[in-house]
């Protein structure tokens, strides 16, 4: 049993060439790649005097980057230095070669003129420093390393030399036969500012203590912000299984690993990874050492709470509620209550999923501020707004509610919280119909530069508040008809969030319903029909909406009520009202599309009881547009024309291109309606109006590419026109109809009654 737990913290091991001890015993090991590090250190106080000012700063930046990544080839070593400084490279590189093709006593004398270094009374290296810190550590792992480990050294050095030698010279090979290809280029600088790419990682062997360190930051820094530039989940895996191979006990390996799992919504690696990271925590005793008795109980508290998050995370509410439960008993007996403010918090979100949360929220929102934890105070200030948005409450209180959050997040500099709060406001002010708004709120988080420090180069942080908000302007460059603009932003999702990544699932929900709108008003309702399969997959609610949308378009009126029925009944139970509104909007079309006009009124009263009660503007013009039309349809024009004016001027300013245009058209409809009663010389003027609403609505219709509403629009121009003796005019509109009429399928309804 004692020589087992002597193996435990020595064990003295040759991997790949490398000579090293586990990390419990030493920290770092010496290695060829260290080695060359330490001659271009040797060299570089060699000829220090001799290199200009901008060779020594390339050199010290390139040096930090080298010290903390991991192993590189040789070659790519001297390319890096080349870039820097050419002469100091040859020297690193005649150097090595002396030492690889010498002798054992030339490596020995080497170490031993490093160690003389610092015994001088000016050394070149200042003791505390970073290069100086490394210094002293490898002169240190080297004098403690034995005869036949120092022996093996210098053999890895050997191999080391020679291996890179051959691939030198297999490359010249391939240079002279194919030189047309640019095998030779020069390593770029972005390099080493960049990830690391996954061969060089691959290829590096056993990482030091700190080289490990600074790898699981780095990739969990990119995780966080840029998922996109991290290894991929297989390769990341490798590379962890890797160190967890050398060090079974690296909590912060497994944390990683945790993460990792949770890109690929891989549940059973995931929790256990997440075990494994706080059974580490509670062996290594590193929480008991700055936290005295209390370190296990805190590991135990948080691991519960944290493995309620992951059940929350992938839907299993139950096993969340038990978990959470245990960290809640756990802390209450620690009296920790900064854990049970966490505890409240995740309360909240299990709750919401039952019943309505509010009074829960508003104490976890006091607790966290009288805590002083503004993290937590903020995040549910930002649930509070969002809840009551959807309750029904003012923007201008939520806006409110938003800058007391804003001046929280300024003042503790919390800028991932800043960027959430931006695309809040984006999202609200779409939900009450506020277009303009929501493209400032947008623009402004886009164009605004983090607070955190860009580092491994992260040139933007890919969260979700960028992909919600560059989601948002995708749909709303849509909705005004500048489709190629929203393909581009679409295009720069894609490649921002790539499938794989967590949050790509927002633009493919919004790529989908952008494609389905456009099939809807080109009138290829089998395209659409073949989009709702994926709507369905990624959103089951939206996806029984646009089938019923597309069973609507296709004339199947009882299904499509049935689908409606059915999905207001849901909705109305889990209390989706702009849902609600949208589907009751779908059924009064429904009847208007049926000639069925006075049924549809109740409808659509109760439609626009609810925009207007939770203030959802645009759905309360939409709703006013079809009461108007039903109106015009029963024989009450003036009143129609009157109902109209309410809703304009929103349309106009906030509306969609298809909500504009519709509202144009059936001005149009309303003042020849009107205009039947008139003298003869004013109904002149009022068709003449007309005409000019239908020419606005026609250029409205045609950037969407709405070939339906244009062929109305044509037909009742052509009418006018007749009536008002202009054949040129009335024998152009007419080709146009038939063009169009052609090419869309026949209608059922008459086209001087359609609406939308």
């Amino acid at each position: 049993m004692a020589s087992v737990h002597e193996s435990l913290y020595f064990n003295p091991m040759m991997t790949n060439g490398v000579v090293h001890a586990n990390v419990f015993g030493i920290k770092d090991w010496v290695t060829p790649y260290k080695t060359a590090l330490l001659v271009l250190i040797s060299e570089m106080g060699r000829d220090g005097p001799y290199l200009s000012l901008l060779e020594r700063r390339s050199l010290n930046r390139l040096l930090l980057l080298l010290l903390q990544g991991p192993d590189m080839t040789l070659s790519r070593l001297i390319k890096s230095i080349e870039e820097c400084c050419s002469q100091l490279a040859s020297l690193v590189q005649i150097r090595i070669k002396l030492m690889a093709t010498g002798e054992l006593k030339d490596m020995e004398q080497f170490f031993d003129d490093l160690s003389e270094a610092f015994s001088r009374p000016e050394p070149d290296v200042h003791k505390t420093s970073v290069v100086g810190l490394f210094l002293r550590q490898m002169i240190l792992a080297y004098n403690k390393l034995s005869f036949s480990q120092v022996y093996k050294l210098y053999t890895a050095l050997q191999q080391y030399y020679q291996e890179d030698l051959k691939k030198s010279g297999g490359e010249e090979a391939e240079m002279e036969l194919a030189p047309s290809e640019g095998l030779g280029a020069k390593v770029e600088k972005e390099d080493f500012d960049g990830p690391l790419r996954e061969e060089e990682i691959s290829c590096s062997g056993p990482l030091s203590q700190k080289q490990a360190e600074y790898f699981l930051s780095q990739q969990a820094s990119l995780l966080k912000n840029d998922e996109t530039k991290a290894l991929s989940p297989a390769s990341l895996q490798k590379e962890l299984n890797s160190l967890l191979k050398f060090n079974p006990d690296f909590a912060e390996a497994h944390y990683l690993s945790y993460l990792n799992s949770l890109r690929v919504q891989d549940v059973f690696s995931s929790t256990h990874s997440l075990l494994h990271y706080f059974d580490r925590l509670i062996l290594t005793g590193a929480e008991s050492k700055s936290n005295g008795d209390e370190g296990y109980g805190r590991s135990l508290r948080y691991a519960a709470l944290n493995l309620a998050a992951l059940h929350c995370r992938f839907g299993h509410y139950q096993q969340a509620e038990l978990a959470l439960r245990e960290a809640i008993r756990i802390a209450q007996e620690s009296n920790d209550h900064v854990c049970l403010q966490h505890c409240l918090s995740w309360l909240y979100i299990l709750e919401q999923k039952k019943s309505d949360s509010c009074v829960l929220l508003e104490h976890s929102v006091k607790k966290a501020v009288h805590f002083g934890l503004p993290y937590l105070a903020s995040l549910g200030i930002q649930s509070l707004v969002q809840q009551r948005a959807f309750a029904g409450k003012t923007a201008s209180k939520l806006m409110d509610a938003l800058k007391d959050s804003d001046l929280l997040h300024w003042k503790h500099s919390l800028s991932e919280l800043i960027d959430i709060s931006i695309a809040q406001k984006t999202a609200i002010w779409r939900l009450y119909g506020r277009s303009t708004m929501a493209l400032q709120q947008a623009q402004m988080l886009l164009s605004m530069n983090s607070l955190e420090a860009v580092n491994v180069g992260v040139q933007q942080n890919n969260t979700e508040s960028f992909a919600v908000v560059l989601c948002h302007l995708a749909e709303l460059h849509a909705e005004q008809g500048y489709f190629a603009a929203s393909s581009e932003i679409l295009k720069h999702l894609k490649e921002r969030f790539p499938p794989n990544s967590q949050h790509a699932q927002l633009w493919m929900l919004c790529d989908q319903k952008i494609q389905f709108d456009r099939a809807v008003n080109d009138g290829k309702y089998h395209v659409a029909d073949s989009l709702v399969a994926g709507i369905t997959a990624l959103n089951s609610t939206e996806g029984i909406y646009r089938k019923a949308v597309v069973l609507k378009a296709q004339n199947q009126m009882s299904e499509a009520h049935r689908l409606l029925q059915k999905l207001l009944i849901h909705c109305q139970k889990i209390k989706i009202t702009e849902t609600v509104i949208r589907v009751l909007l779908s059924m009064a079309k429904l009847h208007l599309r049926s000639l069925c006009h006075t049924t549809a009124l109740p409808v659509l009263l109760q439609a626009l009881a609810l925009s207007q009660e939770y203030h959802l503007q645009h759905l309360a013009s939409e709703t006013i547009l079809s009461l108007a039309f039903s109106q015009l349809m029963l024989g009450i024009p003036e009143q129609a024309l009157s109902i109209l004016h309410l809703a304009i001027e929103p349309i106009l300013a906030h509306g969609t291109v298809l909500d504009k245009g519709a509202a144009m058209f059936l001005m149009a409809k309303c003042q020849v309606a009107s205009a039947a009663a008139y003298t003869p010389q004013k109904k002149a003027e009022a068709l003449e109006s007309a005409i000019l609403n239908l020419n606005e609505a026609k250029t409205y219709f045609a950037n969407v590419d709405c070939k339906e509403q244009l062929r109305d629009v044509l037909y009742l121009q052509a009418r006018l026109f007749h009536s008002l003796g202009k054949a040129q005019e009335r024998n152009q509109c007419a080709m146009l109809f038939r063009q169009l009429n052609q090419e869309l399928p026949v209608c059922e309804v008459p086209l001087i009654n359609a609406f939308k």
